[in-house]
């Protein structure tokens, strides 16, 4: 009966997996931050970041209408593992909307255009890439901001504004009163968020070469939409191991992003075998850890506003450049958590 409510038969032993371990692991990951040792309060820490992370990706998942069958029943998970990962401030909706623009557009479509606030606000800028580098993920932080008090930020979305208070007072006031009473768990529960950013744009940061367009309220007709070579060509995949396939268990497979690409349809326990398929297991068609490592460290700063350049690597030039460690700068603050 129970696999009759899902997307695939075998979902109910992989996506019931990863959904016992994104709430068991927050559970259990939080509890841990109130022990007296030090140590198990950090491995908690890690705990809790990783079973954030897990509820991130879920929530990509059910957008895709990958876990049940009908659209409902992944709308209401997709609603539950936001609230474990910080991002009920919107609305699961909002973020399946903005997801499904990424692809049916094959654009990276937004409302906030960071780079033209940047150019506006030097002093945060300067703020920002300080901060980042000493890896404190400052414009993600930004985002969150935006993200949190969104309906009074974003003039389209006044109509979410008590559900907007709503969910600012429950958390809010929670973690006011963690800060409060229990000050190091306040502080390594932020911790543990922080970490949960670090991994989700560490995974985003590659794996396009898309400019954005400010086009999430106002349509305007895409340059690339519908091409799927396009697509692919400047889609890249970035899978923690090749050798190791079970490592990427640890953020859903979402590293095989061209699989994903190629088919938007098939959950993520089975893009590995798509991956296959599509590339013959070439790894010369992936970009390794090491490359995406290097990467990371060296442009955290300059990731924060990086205007493209005309000459600026696209296609197989950036899989080449990335693949070699030596660019490009990547993107940064996209993930699919934030609907604008």
């Amino acid at each position: 009966m129970a696999t009759g409510l899902l997307k695939e038969p075998q979902g109910l032993r992989y996506n019931g997996a990863a959904v016992l371990y994104a709430v068991g692991g927050y559970v259990l990951g939080f509890a841990g931050l109130f022990n007296d040792s030090m140590a198990i309060s950090l491995l908690a820490t890690l705990l809790l970041a990783h079973a954030m992370t897990i509820a991130a990706y879920l929530i990509h998942e059910c957008g895709h209408h990958l876990v049940f069958a009908r659209s409902r029943h992944n709308a209401w998970l997709g609603r539950a593992m936001s609230w474990l990962c910080g991002a009920a401030y919107g609305t699961y909706e909002d973020m399946r909307y903005k997801h499904f623009r990424h692809h049916v557009d094959n654009d990276d479509v937004v409302w906030f255009e960071y780079e033209e606030f940047f150019e506006r606000h030097p002093n945060i800028l300067r703020v920002t890439r300080f901060l980042e580098w000493f890896y404190i993920p400052a414009h993600d932080l930004i985002m969150h901001f935006i993200m949190v008090f969104t309906s009074f930020i974003i003039p389209e979305r006044r109509d979410q504004r008590t559900r907007n208070v709503t969910v600012i007072a429950i958390r809010g006031g929670v973690y006011t009163a963690l800060l409060i009473s229990f000050p190091k768990v306040a502080i390594l529960y932020a911790i543990a968020y922080l970490l949960m950013m670090h991994v989700l744009r560490f995974m985003d940061a590659l794996q396009h070469d898309y400019p954005y367009h400010a086009t999430l309220f106002e349509y305007v007709q895409p340059p690339h939409k519908g091409d799927r070579a396009w697509e692919q060509e400047h889609t890249f995949s970035v899978p923690l191991s090749l050798r190791f396939e079970k490592l990427n268990w640890l953020t859903l497979n979402f590293g095989y992003h061209n699989a994903h690409h190629a088919d938007m349809n098939v959950p993520w326990y089975r893009l590995p075998v798509l991956h296959e398929e599509l590339t013959g297991g070439d790894p010369e068609r992936v970009i390794p850890l090491a490359s995406q490592l290097r990467l990371y460290h060296r442009n955290r700063v300059l990731r924060v506003c990086n205007p493209q350049p005309d000459d600026y690597p696209q296609g197989s030039e950036y899989l080449r450049s990335a693949r070699a460690g030596i660019g490009p700068i990547g993107g940064n603050a996209a993930s699919f958590l934030t609907s604008f």
